[in-house]
């Protein structure tokens, strides 16, 4: 990955900018913070007037893992698409009858091991398309962390888990994830590529299938591989990588 304000980045970005692109972003540490308490987040204000100005240019896309109606009453903005549940959930699309059994086959053993997490400090959140086990304010993290494993093992193939920050999620095997959903909106809002940049395991979804004209952007940079063209240092970065988008567009 090149840094997203490299001389290589900002001719990629004006090629961008051009076309007619979807512009598309993760929530958690990319729009938004990320803060101890996932109740607690929400876009700065300094994001939010850049994102105003241009979702009425181009359509912008929301893709979180967090459940469509939590995510919305964060934003601030209306944007044209928002995609939640890793890209489980469009509000558009039915969800499948598999998938809805098989999370309530996880709710139910989360459910049976309830007490067993809450004592080492994980705080199990139920989403609708997918369920979350945060260990971020767990007292010891990799006594949390074999309490989630233990539970997830007893799960069968018709769920599938991966982490994050401070995160285990555990979704329907074979849903749609953010780089099916990114790729729909591109194809359903007649856009000729996307921009798309998000900071987590879920997003690199996106990055392994995004086409070469695409523009892919992880916020932060450490040594773990990432798919994406191009980096931010952090969420600091958002308003002036949103804000080089508007001057580009004038």
């Amino acid at each position: 990955m090149k840094h997203f304000f490299s001389p290589e980045g900002q001719r990629a970005l004006q090629a961008l900018m051009a076309g007619q692109p979807l512009l598309a972003f993760d929530f958690d540490g990319t729009l938004a913070p990320i803060v101890s308490s996932p109740g607690d987040a929400c876009v700065p204000a300094g994001v939010v007037q850049r994102l105003i100005r241009l979702a009425a240019w181009r359509p912008v896309a929301v893709v979180t893992g967090r459940a469509v109606a939590d995510v919305r009453t964060r934003l601030g903005f209306e944007p044209a698409y928002v995609v939640g549940n890793h890209g489980a959930e469009d509000p558009r699309m039915a969800a499948s009858q598999t998938s809805q059994a098989a999370l309530q086959k996880a709710r139910e053993r989360l459910a049976a091991h309830a007490q067993g997490l809450m004592d080492v400090g994980v705080a199990v959140e139920d989403k609708g398309g997918s369920m979350a086990l945060h260990y971020r304010l767990a007292p010891d993290q990799k006594k949390a962390i074999a309490a989630i494993d233990q539970v997830v093992d007893g799960l069968d193939g018709a769920l599938e888990t991966f982490g994050g920050k401070c995160v285990v999620n555990l979704v329907a095997a074979g849903a749609p994830d953010k780089g099916d959903a990114v790729l729909r909106l591109v194809q359903e809002s007649g856009s000729d590529a996307a921009f798309f940049a998000g900071d987590d395991v879920n997003d690199e979804a996106v990055f392994e299938l995004a086409p070469a004209h695409w523009l892919t952007v992880r916020v932060g940079h450490d040594a773990r591989v990432s798919k994406a063209q191009y980096f931010l240092e952090s969420q600091d970065e958002m308003a002036q990588m949103l804000q080089r988008m508007l001057d580009l567009q004038k």
